[in-house]
C-alpha cells in the first residue's frame, strides 16, 4: 500500500511540472498591438474573416429568429375560423 503510494506521489509530481511542458509561444502583445491599433474597424471584426463570418452568422440568426418569433405570434393572434 505505502509502496502504492509512493509510486502515485511521483507520478503526480512528474505530470504537474511545469518543466517538462512544451513551451508556448507568448503572443498576447501581438494580438494587443492588432486590436487596439485605430484603424475605424469595430472590435469585434478586428480578428479577421473568422469572426466577420460568426458576426454575420450571428445576424442573420437574430433577424430569422426574430422574423419568426413575430409570424408566430401573429398567427396565434389570429385562430382559424371554424365552420
Amino acid at each position: 500500500m505505502l509502496r502504492n503510494l509512493l509510486a502515485l506521489r511521483q507520478i503526480s509530481q512528474r505530470t504537474i511540472s511545469t518543466a517538462s511542458r512544451r513551451q508556448v509561444k507568448n503572443r498576447v502583445p501581438e494580438m494587443q498591438k492588432i486590436f487596439q491599433e485605430d484603424n475605424g474597424i469595430p472590435v469585434h471584426l478586428k480578428g479577421g474573416v473568422i469572426d466577420g463570418l460568426l458576426y454575420r452568422t450571428t445576424m442573420a440568426l437574430t433577424v430569422f429568429g426574430t422574423c419568426y418569433a413575430v409570424y408566430e405570434l401573429i398567427v396565434a393572434a389570429m385562430p382559424k375560423k371554424v365552420k
